[in-house]
């Protein structure tokens, strides 16, 4: 082996070093936001805002949308890890699916489209592709999982939508007039955060 391609190689070691380091730390910074979640008044009080999506968004940006499937992945499992689950861990699968659907489409899109004009399309796609798998997800897979683990009747989770909207009386319009709105606030404040803090930190990260 050259002594150029002996510099190479360890070059690529140690960026490959690097890039799991910096996933692995935003991850862990992504766990510590979503232990400060609350709730917001257009939806029932077990669905949760919290600012973790940002960190993500940024390693997405950064590295690409494998990177933030993975910062995704790492603040689940951390943050299951120190605070268990009380969803029977329904939750933790919503919060990765939805934010998987955020990020991955943002990343992908700006990759194509690097500059803040398409960072600024990408988020808005991003935050449009969650919201919709929101609605979906939450429809046929989270609200029935979550009302079998429980044994907890589909009605009095919709009861809990209609004490919001009357006019709630079935699935799918809980989730759309809670679930929908709820991800689409998320997302908006999500993206704006990282508009305005990703050119800061971007070349610290690269």
């Amino acid at each position: 082996m050259s002594v150029t391609t002996a510099v190479a190689t360890n070059r690529a070691q140690a960026s490959k070093t690097r890039r799991l380091v910096q996933i692995a730390v935003l991850g862990a910074i992504a766990a510590v936001l979503m232990l400060f979640e609350f709730p917001l008044p257009v939806a029932p009080p077990f669905y949760k805002f919290d600012f973790s999506e940002v960190p993500i968004m940024i390693g997405g940006f950064a590295m690409g949308p494998i990177a933030g499937v993975l910062i995704e992945l790492i603040k689940v499992v951390i943050n299951t890890l120190l605070n268990g689950t009380s969803t029977m861990f329904v939750g933790e699968l919503g919060n990765l699916i939805i934010g998987c659907a955020m990020v991955v489409p943002a990343a992908l899109i700006y990759k194509k489209l690097h500059s803040r004009k398409g960072a600024l399309v990408s988020m808005i796609i991003g935050t449009l592709v969650m919201s919709a798998i929101g609605v979906i997800v939450n429809a046929f897979l989270l609200l029935p999982t979550y009302a079998a683990a429980f044994n907890w009747p589909m009605e009095a989770i919709i009861s809990l939508g209609t004490a919001i909207h009357p006019s709630i009386n079935s699935v799918m319009s809980f989730v759309l007039l809670t679930v929908l709105p709820f991800n689409l606030i998320k997302g908006a404040i999500i993206c704006a955060i990282t508009f305005f803090i990703y050119k800061y930190l971007r070349k610290i990260i690269k």
